[in-house]
């Protein structure tokens, strides 16, 4: 709601709504601690779940900063009051 407000003086409001990416964080203890449990290596749990995404990956950093980026660009001036999911397609929502 308060996007609508703004925009007229250039400022926008978006939310950026990431799923899985390749950052220290997915590979962090917590993987680890799975991994241990299930008795495999980090590598084999972190490619078992990158699979279980439609894009068969985890998303990339990079992928994410472009897409903010571009949100702050001059050009998309026009996009306000969005939640861009940013997830390979995991949402189920669309299906």
């Amino acid at each position: 709601g308060v996007s609508r407000t703004t925009i007229r003086h250039g400022v926008t409001i978006n939310g950026l709504l990431p799923g899985p990416f390749n950052t220290d964080r997915v590979r962090g203890p917590v993987a680890k601690t799975e991994a241990d449990r299930r008795g495999i290596s980090v590598d084999q749990l972190l490619a078992a779940r990158a699979k279980l995404n439609p894009a068969g990956r985890f998303g990339d950093p990079e992928e994410f900063g472009l897409a903010c980026a571009f949100l702050c660009a001059d050009k998309a001036g026009f996009i306000t009051g969005q939640n861009i999911l940013l997830d390979g397609g995991a949402f189920p929502g669309t299906l």
